[in-house]
């Protein structure tokens, strides 16, 4: 019994040996967690990184959109009258360009920003919640064998104890047994508790024994079965991690590719602006601009000193006055006309001076007069268009009063009438000025410049009241009318404007067959029982003849024999479209 103590003992001694082996891998999984910890770290410092650049596209091209826009040219006057010039022209165009520009960066931080940062934070909150949720099995796989191995001590320590008790046990019989003076009776007890000290012993080395082979079976499933499953996730997860940051990367620099194309059109943009610009176009348009009209003074005549100082001028000089008289010579201030510094006179300003512009040399002056001549005519016009249209809806409403009232138009109709007077009053003054400054220029072949749009538009209402036009066809400009003729000509049509309209029926019954020029599809069924409009079904295609002038009619053709109006809120129109095509389009 004393042997097989000691062989248990020697057993207890050697599993001392293995006492921190659980605790080894412990070790490596404490360096795993630091190092996954590390990567998750860097993928944030990669992330803020993508985000700064981000911000740097951002504002960069918020920058270059703001001096773009701060070296755009102005809406006045002087900055029109530079857009004349190429450099002026190129400059614009290499800002538009540049804008462009600006607009290529923002789109790398708009793509930098849904492609990497968006991306990029979603995986982080992924990978995160992996990574703790592998690191939570591991945790519990190490916590249940080290509880295990906690248990596996307390058996061993008992039966250690147990071992020690039983030999304690069996020296202290042997010792009574051998002793003369001890009794029987002592000798027996003692024989008894060694061999409860024995079964004692022998129970806990069977309890040891199957606890140790439950323990052996538990770590080899937990070293080579759960933690090395748990350390292939997290293999896996960091291999993902970094061929995520691979591809980010790479999509970094794609971002910046893909608009090279756009980038590099941008910069030939600028080239092309460059090279567009003519050094001798400019220099002629500053000739054109400012050429004076004036011709050169003549020459200067010798003055003896022993006679009174005069100077003769030439007949075409500036100093000689309109009537032919002479100035006195001992006071006179007349100069030539380059040399002339009054201001009120040479104020060259653009948008001072009088309406008449006569503070302007008379080529200035007179293209000053031409270009409000235009001006004037086309706001003229603009009223008229308005004038026409507005007289056609009334003409519609006299025939069909449910559709409006014919007197709602007649205040809009009065106040366009008062303009057309206002604006025809300038266009007379402006033609007088012009005139007079073309009758003072050294040569009169341009005066085809003068416009004739004003009364070719005005011809139907002072045809009858004038001696003759004040153009002849080929342009040229015959002989001033009466302007007392033109007064009441203008009275005339002002008091009656719809009787330079014609009649709505002569003009869709009188007019030739007008040709398709696009075509409609209804939206709405229309009844078309009022004289001049047509009948028309909801999804009915059909022809336009004519579209809206702004009384919201259109004119439409179901077949060579059908047409009429129809309201234009009621039809979708598409203008310029071969009328077949387009309707088998639809």
């Amino acid at each position: 019994m004393a042997s097989m103590t000691n062989l248990d003992l020697d057993i207890l001694r050697g599993m001392k040996r293995d006492k921190m082996l659980p605790l080894q891998k412990r070790d490596q999984f404490d360096n795993l967690e630091k190092h996954t910890q590390w990567g998750i770290e860097f993928l944030e410092r990669y992330t803020k990184f993508v985000k700064e650049r981000s911000e740097i596209e951002t504002n960069y091209a918020k920058q270059i959109r703001n001096l773009s826009k701060k070296y755009q040219p102005k809406k006045n006057s002087r900055e029109e009258e530079e857009s004349k010039y190429t450099f002026c022209r190129a400059f614009l165009t290499t800002l538009n360009e540049l804008n462009d520009y600006a607009g290529q960066h923002e789109v790398i931080a708009e793509n930098l920003t849904s492609q990497i940062i968006a991306e990029l934070s979603r995986y982080l909150q992924d990978l995160k919640t992996e990574r703790k949720s592998y690191f939570h099995d591991g945790r519990k796989a190490q916590q249940h064998i080290e509880s295990s191995w906690k248990q596996l001590e307390s058996c061993k320590r008992r039966f250690e104890r147990d071992c020690k008790e039983a030999d304690r046990a069996q020296q202290y019989f042997e010792k009574m047994d051998s002793d003369i003076n001890v009794t029987k009776a002592d000798v027996e007890k003692a024989r008894q508790q060694a061999q409860v000290k024995h079964q004692m012993a022998s129970d806990s080395k069977s309890d040891y024994s199957s606890y140790l082979q439950k323990f052996n079976q538990e770590q080899n499933e937990h070293y080579y079965t759960i933690i090395p499953n748990v350390f292939q996730k997290l293999q896996d997860m960091e291999e993902k991690r970094i061929e995520r940051i691979g591809v980010c990367m790479k999509t970094f620099a794609d971002v910046d590719r893909q608009v090279l194309p756009i980038v590099g059109k941008c910069l030939d943009g600028m080239t092309s602006a460059a090279g567009s610009i003519e050094p001798k176009t400019d220099s002629k348009q500053v000739v054109e601009s400012y050429k004076s009209g004036f011709e050169p003074p003549g020459d200067v005549e010798f003055e003896d000193y022993g006679q009174a100082m005069t100077r003769t001028a030439s007949d075409t000089s500036l100093t000689n006055s309109r009537d032919g008289k002479e100035r006195p010579t001992g006071k006179s201030k007349g100069k030539l006309w380059p040399f002339i510094k009054n201001k009120n006179k040479l104020s060259l300003k653009l948008g001072s001076g009088p309406e008449d512009f006569s503070h302007l040399p008379p080529e200035q002056r007179r293209k000053k007069l031409q270009a409000k001549l235009d001006d004037l005519n086309k706001d003229i016009q603009k009223e008229m268009d308005q004038r026409d249209a507005l007289t056609k809806m009334k003409d519609v409403y006299v025939k069909n009063p449910q559709m409006g009232d014919p007197a709602s138009v007649d205040p809009r109709l009065a106040e366009i009438a008062q303009n057309i007077e206002k604006l025809q009053f300038d266009v007379q003054k402006f033609e007088g000025w012009l005139a007079e400054v073309e009758e003072k220029m050294p040569s009169k072949s341009d005066s085809h410049r003068r416009s004739g749009l004003y009364e070719s538009q005005n011809s139907t209402a002072v045809n009858n009241n004038c001696a003759q036009d004040r153009e002849s066809p080929d342009g040229s400009y015959t002989e001033e009318q009466n302007p007392e003729t033109l007064v009441k000509a203008k009275a005339n049509a002002n008091a009656n404007p719809a009787s330079t309209t014609p009649e709505f029926d002569d003009e869709f019954d009188d007019e030739e067959t007008l040709p398709t020029i696009g075509t409609c599809k209804a939206l709405y069924p229309f009844d078309g029982h009022n004289e001049g409009t047509i009948l028309v079904a909801e999804g009915e295609l059909l022809y336009v003849i004519e579209e809206d002038k702004g009384d919201g009619w259109t004119r439409v053709r179901r077949n060579e024999d059908e047409e009429g109006y129809v309201p234009t809120s009621y039809v979708e129109v598409f203008l310029g479209t071969n009328a077949k095509g387009a309707m088998t389009y639809i």
